[in-house]
């Protein structure tokens, strides 16, 4: 460790203490998770249906595309309703129109403001009151039974091919015959009713529901905990506190008189001579500029759905490439191209680490991985498609088919598949570093130990996607998702982006390295201190307990602190091009890391913590402003740094290519410009108009067919389209850039070629 100790044990510590946090917890949301019933019954001892047909439907509701067709407890979709809070209204609407029938003889809408006043106090007391008895049973009154029965021939009847309610499904961006098993739209309903109970009935000892007041519904008195205020308020200090500390850290601890070394004439990645592992890493470049142009345009397809349901331009084209699938294979195809533009980065990094040599047999593990990629995500996709077009047998569904679990939708054997092949990258890595960092030559081994650890944790944890199963509670799936989403991506890759262009750069000459291990080795410590139990802020409203709610907004508020200061990343990165001649070369790869600083700040900082204290997610859970984050930070972030990624591979693996200054500013301007349209002129807008709707009638409103058809909303989907196409075009200029390099085509100027030749052999 030498003179690298306090960070060492900063970061070392951090880990310890912080897992400690996200296992206790985790462990109180199994405790805490909201009850399944044995069975469910009426007051008179009928039964309705039991624990099992619940789960039943839970995997129904899976084989339908899961929360790529809507949303359960705000997490999924934004297209047609989120089914807990749109149940739950119409239950409670059911049984207070069967109330005032039952009372008053005339719809509860007739009554006057005193009898529906007591209709709603009566209302309130029996569901917030209706937990599981000590037999597990879960009994209900008759009228509810009844408000039961009404909702969910509504629900049958939207997920079926009845003609009364083509237009709702139109507008939900539902295909005709969503479900065709009447068997198994039944059994949906009943986990739809689930969820809605566990939204609506208070937790023993508690004043607040299992989903913690989540959603908003003044029938019933759903509205923010007081818990929920004083968490928010306290994560607003706590992001204040974190950026003053930094700050002063930042201006008192760093030396601020280190000279940057001096450049090298050469660029010394370019001296060393390409191995045959290098060589192979071509294709999967090419991987990636193809999965990111299908993404790309399945982005598109999929948001015209918003305006027309089943169509594109008047062509009903659902039947066969409904919502669902569109969105999931969006979805997943920018997951694949991401991780593999950073697979691609560590292949190309091992051989340098190894004294600029491969392993025995890396060539072969290189291209068996390539293979391997590419049959896990053909696979999963016709696994998807299947599920969707409901053709493979219920129980082969999860597997083989569609988990319903967003950004985890792969069938389980192809996660399972996906988890060897990144096993399997890890080995190569571990092959082409381990022997480097256990030489004995005196050098300073510290960047790439964090190196190799970080390299070690994406390895290692993608597998916490697999500690749940099919039938397995929502509460507990979704602590592990996230696991996957948020902590295995936001966590560890970032830590390994961080550490591999620290390494990059140091290793150029740019930076000295112990520079370079000190800034990584602190990074590190302040992404894992609020990313590792950041984590609980997806968690405030699954069916989770205070402290978790308490745990996740204190320690999200320390994640967004790092990114709003990200300025000077920026300038440091862009500033390394003045440093040497030969760094002309490699202007785009760091325009991409500049542009993954801006959107870290904005993306993933400003519109990440809009939505993350406690108050704010109460509202704007399940609407078009988590899109407006997720966009600007899963592109903006870590879609820029995979393609950041791929061109500087690119310029290495072939020297002698130049990028074409024309193509590359319609791509990189194109990208940016783009995503700024969409956010701007779409996302947010829509995003905002339905916190307001949110907030003042509830969230069933604000994602209610009435309410997301009326014209200025329509209006704001359509003008997305010109940021779609800006971006767009930006997305095909950089494919284009990166075939042309790959296929060794025209450079851009004989000055061009005769520099990039003439540095590269030196």
């Amino acid at each position: 460790m030498g003179v690298y100790k306090k960070y060492w044990f900063t970061l070392i510590g951090v880990c310890i203490v912080m897992f400690s946090l996200l296992g206790y917890f985790g462990a109180e949301v199994y405790r805490s998770a909201p009850p399944m019933p044995d069975k469910v019954v009426t007051t008179g001892g009928k039964a309705l249906f039991t624990g099992e047909q619940i789960i039943d439907g839970q995997t129904a509701w899976q084989s339908v595309g899961g929360m790529q067709l809507g949303s359960i407890w705000g997490h999924g979709a934004y297209q047609a309703p989120d089914w807990t809070a749109d149940w739950l209204h119409r239950e409670l609407t059911a049984w207070l129109d069967l109330a005032a029938q039952e009372r008053h003889g005339k719809p509860y809408a007739e009554l006057d403001a005193g009898a529906q006043g007591a209709l709603r106090a009566e209302l309130k007391a029996e569901y917030r009151a209706s937990g599981v008895d000590d037999s597990n049973t879960l009994v209900v009154s008759e009228r509810r039974a009844q408000a039961i029965a009404r909702t969910a021939t509504y629900y049958d009847q939207l997920f079926s091919d009845a003609p009364a309610l083509r237009q709702s499904r139109q507008s939900f961006a539902m295909k005709e015959n969503t479900l065709p098993s009447a068997e198994r739209r039944e059994a949906m309903t009943q986990f739809f009713f689930w969820t809605a109970w566990a939204a609506a009935t208070e937790r023993p000892g508690s004043d607040v529901t299992y989903t913690n007041n989540w959603p908003h519904e003044p029938l019933i008195d759903n509205q923010p905990s007081g818990e929920n205020i004083v968490w928010s308020i306290a994560s607003v200090v706590i992001l204040l506190a974190g950026i003053g500390f930094l700050v002063w850290g930042w201006a008192f601890l760093r030396d601020h008189d280190e000279p940057l070394p001096a450049a090298p004439a050469r660029d010394p990645l370019s001296l060393v001579g390409l191995t045959p592992s290098q060589r192979g890493l071509g294709k999967y470049l090419f991987l990636v500029v193809a999965l990111f142009v299908f993404q790309v345009f399945l982005g598109g397809f999929t948001a015209h759905y918003t305006v027309e349901g089943q169509h594109f331009y008047g062509i009903d084209v659902s039947q066969w490439f409904p919502y669902a699938l569109t969105r999931t294979w969006h979805i997943q195809a920018a997951l694949f191209w991401i991780a593999t533009g950073f697979l691609a980065v560590g292949l190309f990094l091992g051989p340098i680490i190894n004294g600029g040599k491969d392993p025995k047999f890396q060539k072969l593990g290189v291209d068996v991985l390539f293979w391997a990629l590419v049959a896990v995500c053909v696979g999963s996709f016709a696994g998807n498609y299947l599920a969707i077009a409901q053709k493979l047998p219920p129980e082969w569904n999860f597997w083989l088919g569609h988990q319903g679990y967003e950004y985890v939708d792969l069938g389980r054997l192809w996660q399972i598949l996906k988890w060897v092949g990144i096993l399997l990258w890890l080995v190569l890595m571990l092959r082409a570093v381990l022997p480097a960092l256990l030489r004995r030559n005196g050098e300073d081994k510290n960047l790439l130990a964090l190196l190799t650890a970080s390299v070690g944790a994406i390895g290692l944890f993608y597998g916490a996607g697999l500690f749940y199963g099919e039938r397995t509670s929502l509460s507990v799936m979704e602590y592990w998702r996230w696991w996957v989403v948020h902590l295995w991506v936001e966590g560890f890759f970032e830590v390994f982006a961080t550490t591999a262009l620290a390494f990059v750069f140091s290793s150029m000459g740019l930076v000295s390295r112990p520079m370079a291990t000190a800034a990584s080795l602190a990074s590190a410590s302040l992404f894992m201190l609020g990313g590792i139990p950041g984590t609980f802020h997806h968690l405030y409203f699954a069916g989770t307990t205070t402290p978790v709610m308490a745990v996740g907004a204190a320690f999200s508020a320390l994640e967004v602190v790092p990114l709003i200061v990200l300025g000077h990343e920026a300038w440091e990165n862009w500033r390394l091009k003045t440093r040497a001649p030969w760094m002309d070369n490699l202007k785009w790869p760091l325009l991409c890391f500049v542009a993954v600083a801006f959107w870290n700040m904005l993306g993933a900082g400003v519109f990440g913590f809009m939505i993350n204290p406690p108050i704010s997610l109460y509202y704007v859970q399940g609407l078009n402003t988590t899109p407006v984050h997720a966009h600007a930070a899963l592109f903006g972030v870590y879609g820029f740094l995979a393609l950041g990624f791929t061109l500087l591979v690119l310029r290495y693996v072939r020297p002698q290519f130049a990028f074409s200054e024309g193509l590359m500013k319609t791509a990189f301007w194109g990208l940016n410009g783009g995503l700024v349209l969409m956010i701007a002129t779409s996302l947010l807008p829509v995003g905002i108009i339905q916190f307001m709707a949110s907030a003042s009638e509830g969230l069933w409103y604000a994602r209610s067919e009435a309410f997301m058809q009326q014209p200025l909303l329509q209006t704001l989907r359509w003008v997305r389209t010109f940021g779609d196409v800006v971006f767009i075009i930006g997305a095909v200029a950089l494919a284009w850039q990166v075939v042309i390099g790959l296929a060794g085509g025209r450079v851009a100027g004989q000055t061009a070629t005769r520099q990039a030749l003439g540095q590269a052999r030196g």
